[in-house]
């Protein structure tokens, strides 16, 4: 019995029972843009930017379940153009200012910027009044650059069993708090080793002492575009 496939920008990708149209494609090969998805979690469908065009209407590639037959499309300019807008609103929602930030070059939503062509920002910048929390010893909170994809708060509850993070409020007003009545991640049971600790895609969650041991320039997106580092990581785990 021949395994089923799709059609991926006109090109064959085969997937088994039950996988997504995103892991198909990632166990092929073929890279779709995304931020808040993670192998390790089901599906959360909050960024947007996995959409694609499937069997003529928009769908998350990451949540919806590939189908025999489909002509998906991905890599097309009105689909990028659509990611490169979803990406300026998430710019200017928040305060991120890649070239002083200790996660550039190390950043998923700066390395998504540069290989989708977003040159400007488009929208007026919100300028957010929000905190840093340094109260931890190991641990800073630099909440400036959340984009709420919620991997912290899922691997801190799903992984570490400690329920850590959580977002409040909803709309322009959400944000990420720390489950203490002081607010303080001092305040919390949270540790350096924790899975929470290390999965943030963009500059939240930041170790102290270890900011710039590895130099602007030699870091993970510096020396290769993320379709490519994204292909290399599945292969990695194969």
């Amino acid at each position: 019995m021949s395994t089923p496939h799709f059609l991926l920008d006109g090109l064959p990708v085969p997937f088994e029972e039950g996988q997504t149209i995103l892991e198909a494609a990632r166990a092929a090969g073929r890279y779709i843009p995304h931020l808040c998805w993670h192998p390790e979690f089901a599906p959360h469908g909050s960024c947007k930017l996995c959409v694609v065009k499937a069997a003529g209407r928009y769908v998350s590639s990451c949540a919806m379940p590939a189908r025999a037959g489909w002509e998906v499309e991905s890599d097309t300019p009105a689909l990028n153009t659509r990611r490169r807008t979803l990406l300026q609103m998430l710019f200017v929602e928040g305060n991120h200012f890649c070239p002083a930030c200790e996660k550039s070059g190390d950043c998923q939503l700066q390395a998504l910027a540069y290989d989708l062509e977003m040159t400007t920002p488009r929208f007026t910048h919100f300028f957010p009044d929000r905190p840093v929390d340094a109260s931890h010893p190991d641990v800073l909170l630099d909440f400036n650059r959340c984009i709420y994809c919620e991997l912290c708060v899922r691997a801190s509850r799903e992984t570490d069993g400690k329920a850590v993070f959580a977002l409040s409020q909803r709309g322009i007003h959400k944000k990420l708090v720390v489950n203490a009545e002081s607010g303080r991640l001092a305040d919390t049971d949270f540790a350096a080793t924790d899975h929470a600790a290390h999965i943030c895609p963009v500059g939240v969650i930041l170790h102290k002492r270890v900011g710039f041991r590895t130099p602007i320039g030699a870091r993970t997106y510096d020396a290769a575009p993320i379709r490519v580092v994204a292909m290399r990581t599945e292969a990695d785990d194969d």
